[in-house]
C-alpha cells in the first residue's frame, strides 16, 4: 500500500508524516524506516525508526532511490513501513519522475507487503489523475 501525502510548504505534511510515522511504530509487527533530506527529523521521531538521510548517500535521482529502497529491503525483510520525506528535495522536482516513481513504489510496496508513505510540496490541484489515486 502506498500513500502519498501533497501540499504545499507549510500546510503540516510533516506533522501528518509524523503522526503517522508514530502510528507504526506502535502498530507494526516490522522495522519502520524513514528517509528525510537532511535531519531534521532527528528528535522527532522514536529511537525505534531507523532514520536514513537521502543527503548521505547522495541520493539525486528516482533511480537512485528505488535502488536504495530495493537494497534496504534485500538487507532487511522486516521492513513493514517506509516513510520519505520531500520527495522533490530528494529527487528534484519533476512531476512526470515523481509520478512514475510513486507507481514504482505501489508495486514494490504490494510485492513485498510494504506501506509506503511520502510526501510531496505540490498543490494537490497539480496532481495527475494518477497521482491523485494515492492522496
Amino acid at each position: 500500500m502506498i500513500h502519498v501525502i501533497m501540499g504545499q510548504k507549510g500546510t503540516g505534511k510533516t506533522k501528518k508524516l509524523l503522526d503517522a510515522i508514530n502510528q507504526a511504530v506502535a502498530e507494526a509487527h516490522g522495522d519502520v524506516v524513514c528517509i528525510e533530506y537532511g535531519r531534521k527529523l532527528t528528535y522527532d521521531v522514536s529511537y525505534k525508526v531507523r532514520l536514513v538521510d537521502s543527503q548521505e548517500y547522495a541520493i539525486s535521482t528516482p533511480e537512485m532511490l528505488k535502488g536504495f529502497l530495493s537494497g534496504l529491503h534485500a538487507g532487511n525483510f522486516d521492513i513493514t513501513h517506509v516513510f520519505i520525506d520531500n520527495l522533490y528535495k530528494t529527487i528534484g522536482k519533476d512531476q512526470v519522475a515523481a509520478e512514475d516513481f510513486v507507481t514504482w513504489c505501489a508495486k514494490f510496496a504490494a510485492d513485498n507487503s510494504m506501506e509506503i508513505t511520502i510526501t510531496i510540496s505540490e498543490d494537490p490541484a497539480n496532481a495527475s489523475e494518477a497521482m491523485k489515486q494515492y492522496l
